[in-house]
């Protein structure tokens, strides 16, 4: 069973768009590109996700580990908190961060390499979430989204395995990647201490039967089993959210 942690909001976190930028202005600089990052297949490799319930202003956070060879769960965490940040396209990162932290401390398992649901450098100010949490833990991540946001790609081949360039004008900041033949691609991107290459071997491996890699689908499940749970359960008088 998962554990789960309330999370604080940090002290000092931004509370504009303007500070939430010059925070993503500073901590870009920290992005570590020259590091290939782990193999794929070797190691733990851990899934983050987040689920909201808007009406009652809560963001539930999700961190799984997996064995990287057998993809077996080896071991969960949860987090809530409250959201942390308005919703603003560019800086989703700052109503996850707080949380998907906390999952990840509470984790009693070394992480691995970290998957995001969602961007790394293929971000408009090539500071996604990915980055932004690989920044913060020092860990390796990559960022692996469903759609392109803003960038643009030529369909890659219809064979798993086949990329194309995910595109900002002429800049490569990731890659469109197809997990299953015939099946709409991924769009894969570094997030910090790993390769493209490197990012796009562990989507491949964590793919065996879905679109999707296996982190992504076990912590989405989590996190939304974890929001359920939360809001169906009678409220207690030592249950507090901070």
């Amino acid at each position: 069973m998962a554990m789960t942690t309330t999370v604080p909001l940090p002290a000092g976190w931004p509370t504009t768009e303007e500070q939430a930028r010059a925070v993503q202005d500073d901590l870009r600089r920290q992005v570590v590109l020259d590091e290939p990052g782990p193999p794929a297949g070797t190691g733990h490799v851990t899934g983050v996700d987040v689920a909201y319930d808007d009406e009652r202003d809560l963001v539930v956070a999700a961190a799984v580990v997996l064995d990287a060879v057998t993809l077996d769960v080896v071991a969960e965490a949860t987090a809530v908190g409250r959201v942390s940040f308005p919703y603003v396209p560019g800086l989703l990162a700052f109503r996850e961060i707080p949380a998907v932290l906390a999952a990840l401390e509470a984790l009693p398992a070394p992480p691995g390499l970290v998957v995001c649901d969602g961007y790394g450098l293929a971000h408009p100010r090539r500071f996604g979430l990915a980055s932004h949490l690989g920044v913060l833990t020092g860990l390796p991540t990559i960022g692996v989204a469903k759609n392109p946001f803003t960038f643009t790609y030529e369909e890659p081949g219809t064979r798993r395995g086949s990329a194309s360039p995910l595109l900002a004008g002429a800049e490569e900041v990731g890659r469109a990647l197809r997990t299953r033949d015939a099946v709409k691609p991924v769009f894969v991107s570094v997030g910090h201490r790993t390769t493209l290459e490197t990012a796009c071997a562990h989507t491949l491996a964590l793919t065996p039967a879905y679109r999707l890699p296996e982190t992504t689908r076990r912590a989405d499940s989590l996190c939304r089993r974890a929001l359920k749970d939360l809001t169906e359960a009678p409220a207690r008088e030592d249950q507090t959210i901070i």
